[in-house]
């Protein structure tokens, strides 16, 4: 009788079997699509000189205005310049901006990162202190006023106020990495050995915190190509002959009069574009790092 009944479940003999999990690569996850955009995007406004059909500041004046079509393929803005060669060329100016002001606010945040964890308790809670100060006040508000103490924005100009203003948070991030590492044996034999601060901080702390900034970097980038597009919208960026992403959106007053809708619409489809394709590469480093943390 009991042969005609049998136990629902999982037998013994495959209980004891377990399926191993898949495990996730690290490329399963990296997001191929704006990683792929971001190349194109990128390497077209670096190649610019090849695909530009005309001259990006030429003002043709005969054809101001004109829709898209076979010769002007993005048409042409206010002042009769193609918009195809000004996306590209453009772009060069609005990236080249972004990573130089990150490479400027990223070595400050370093320095003063590392110098705020390294110090001793008094010097660290100065500094914090004075981080907390210059983080109360609006970026875009002191931006504007040392621009208008420069004079004429530049692209080194415009990097140079961008980065020194954008350092706070990586510069916080820094700090209590090293007041992890600091105690460390590697870095305890450095010093006895004779190790200056910064020999220390090149060879020994960097490349143990440089992972847990990256997100914050690339992050950078994507405030400081949306820092210069605002001044450029606001008439505070580059002139009339600098042609960059911001520099074309701040014509969309003109093309709303006009009814030229792709003088606002393309640059501002090719600028969104790059920013959300920086922020989910920046998304996935944050998501790799945490993942590493947890894995300790």
């Amino acid at each position: 009788m009991s042969d005609l009944f049998e136990m629902v479940g999982v037998k013994p003999e495959l209980a004891e079997q377990q399926v191993p999990e898949k495990e996730n690569r690290w490329y399963d996850t990296i997001p191929w699509l704006s990683v792929i955009i971001l190349i194109l995007i990128v390497g077209g406004c670096l190649f610019c000189n090849r695909i530009m059909t005309k001259d990006p500041s030429y003002m043709d004046l005969k054809n101001y205005t004109i829709a898209p079509c076979k010769e002007f393929l993005f048409g042409t803005d206010t002042m009769g310049r193609d918009i195809f060669s000004m996306i590209w060329y453009g772009g060069r100016i609005s990236l080249s901006i972004g990573f130089l002001a990150t490479a400027i606010s990223t070595a400050i945040a370093i320095v003063f990162g590392a110098v705020s964890g390294y110090a001793p308790r008094w010097l660290d809670e100065i500094l914090m202190r004075l981080t907390e100060i210059f983080l109360s006040v609006p970026e875009l508000l002191i931006i504007i006023l040392l621009q208008a103490v420069i004079g004429k924005a530049t692209i080194w100009s415009l990097a140079f106020v961008i980065g020194i203003t954008s350092w706070t948070g990586i510069a916080k991030i820094v700090r209590t990495e090293v007041i992890q590492l600091k105690n460390s044996e590697y870095v305890l034999a450095a010093r006895s050995m004779g190790g200056s601060f910064f020999y220390i901080l090149i060879r020994h702390l960097t490349p143990n915190f440089i992972s847990s900034i990256m997100f914050m970097v690339v992050m950078n980038v994507r405030g400081a190509i949306v820092a210069e597009s605002t001044l450029s919208f606001m008439g505070l960026g580059l002139p009339l002959e600098g042609v960059s992403w911001g520099s074309m959106l701040s014509l969309a007053d003109q093309a709303l009069l006009n009814g030229a809708w792709w003088i606002i619409l393309i640059p501002g489809a090719f600028l969104v574009t790059t920013l959300m394709c920086v922020t989910n590469l920046g998304n996935y480093l944050r998501i790799r790092n945490n993942q590493g943390v947890r894995n300790l």
